[in-house]
């Protein structure tokens, strides 16, 4: 995975209108991606799929997750705080993010020639945060 930093974060200059505008002033989705494939008490299996040109709106994030990307593929995020970044995955690479209670915003956007699969695996805040350590 490659990353290039586009555009710096607090500087919104370059950005289009509209997406200023999806920023401000409608509704963010907590959902990681459009398509939910599993769900327990524990956690949630998305399906992220991102045909050449396609775009996932902007959404919060506010638990930890972790994907790998099935395809590889080259796509554009912008992030809440103004960041822009333009990343090369390759077939195979993962990542973990903790954003519980971060409220962390992004968008992604397929700029690439070819379809973009990720899954997603998203952990839902346990009651017992505590249940996997053992007692003497």
């Amino acid at each position: 995975m490659q990353f290039v930093e586009l555009n710096p974060v607090g500087n919104f200059d370059p950005w289009e209108q509209e997406k200023i505008d999806e920023l401000l002033h409608q509704e963010i989705k907590g959902s990681l991606s459009n398509r939910l494939v599993f769900e327990n008490e524990v956690i949630k299996l998305w399906d992220l799929k991102l045909l050449p040109g396609e775009r996932l709106n902007f959404r919060r994030h506010n638990t930890n997750y972790g994907w790998v990307c099935t395809t590889g593929g080259l796509v554009i995020t912008r992030y809440g705080n103004g960041k822009i970044d333009m990343v090369k995955l390759n077939p195979g690479d993962t990542e973990y993010f903790e954003n519980r209670g971060k409220n962390y915003v992004n968008d992604l956007e397929n700029i690439g020639e070819d379809t973009l699969v990720i899954n997603i695996l998203e952990y839902k805040e346990s009651k017992k945060e505590n249940r996997y350590q053992f007692s003497d």
